[in-house]
């Protein structure tokens, strides 16, 4: 092996290694950010939204259990370990010739979503506008892209016509993930209940509902949110139209002779399915709204090989 290719395979194990922490580092933001907007409290879900509701009035939280006190501190440990990783990525790249130029490109891209989280966390803690949940929710799922997609070796680019498919099923899945995150921010995870409740009081809820910016307005008891069945609605329409995209580039990578990510395409979106279907039923514990935060980053991940 000459020393170029020894480069480019410590760069991909490095690359790995970055795509493992930033999935560590997801998931715990993910734990984090749903423990405090009450998955998983003792009295569930008579309890889910209250903080919230403590929050906008300004009073003073409760102390945090100790799994979110841990959790926060091994989301910072494992958010400097990302960092340095990916400085590493850079040096390997640029540190001698040649220049592995296509790579630094997407180390730099890393290097630049790492410190925009990092300057984003400073506002996390006690943001109420659920614009600062979906940057940090949609930075680290691109983060984990392109970790994915620097260590997993290059192939041909595939044909104009899939990459167009997997640029829109990506983008389709950004609003989704978008739309998600505003539901967990602005606490309205169980706004309503089924789809024909969802539809219906969808009907009722002005659109600025959707706004980002807008702080959530909570109700003294449940539902906390009932606003949300809007973007709850959308969220689950999102999921719709992506079924037929994803299911048309599994078959157009599996003919491409890319039969792994085709399979992969496949069993995340059946997982995804279930899981969601699952939580539809009005049932969320913290475990399921994981795992679907989860195979979301996994699924836009594999997206992104096929763009």
């Amino acid at each position: 092996m000459s020393r170029a290719d020894r480069r480019l395979s410590f760069l991909r194990r490095l690359a790995w290694l970055c795509a493992v922490t930033v999935l560590a580092v997801t998931t715990l933001s993910a734990f984090i950010r749903l423990s405090n907007a009450g998955l998983g409290c003792p009295d569930w879900p008579q309890c889910y939204g209250e903080r919230g509701v403590e929050a906008a009035a300004g009073g003073a939280r409760s102390d945090e259990v100790t799994a979110t006190v841990v959790a926060r501190l091994a989301h910072r440990v494992m958010a400097v370990l990302a960092l340095l990783i990916v400085v590493v990525l850079i040096m390997v790249c640029f540190s001698e010739r040649p220049r592995l130029r296509a790579q630094g490109g997407v180390a730099i891209a890393l290097l630049a979503l790492a410190l925009f989280l990092a300057v984003l966390g400073r506002w996390s803690s006690g943001a109420r506008v659920p614009a600062i949940s979906i940057a940090n929710l949609i930075g680290g799922f691109a983060m984990l892209a392109l970790s994915l997609r620097l260590a997993i070796r290059a192939e041909a680019p595939p044909p104009l016509r899939q990459r167009v498919a997997a640029v829109a099923a990506v983008l389709l899945l950004l609003a989704q993930v978008a739309v998600g995150g505003l539901v967990s921010a602005s606490h309205a995870s169980l706004s309503c209940v089924g789809w024909s409740d969802c539809a219906a009081a969808a009907r009722a809820v002005p659109w600025s509902t959707l706004d980002p910016w807008r702080e959530p307005l909570l109700s003294a008891g449940p539902p906390f949110n009932a606003a949300g069945a809007l973007s709850q609605s959308i969220h689950r329409v999102t999921a719709l139209l992506l079924v037929p995209v994803l299911l048309f580039l599994a078959i157009r990578a599996r003919r491409g002779g890319r039969p792994r990510i085709a399979a992969a395409l496949i069993a995340l979106l059946a997982a995804q399915l279930i899981a969601g279907l699952a939580m539809a039923q009005g049932s969320l514990p913290l475990g399921l709204a994981l795992l679907h935060n989860l195979l979301a980053a996994c699924l836009l991940a594999t997206l992104v090989l096929l763009v």
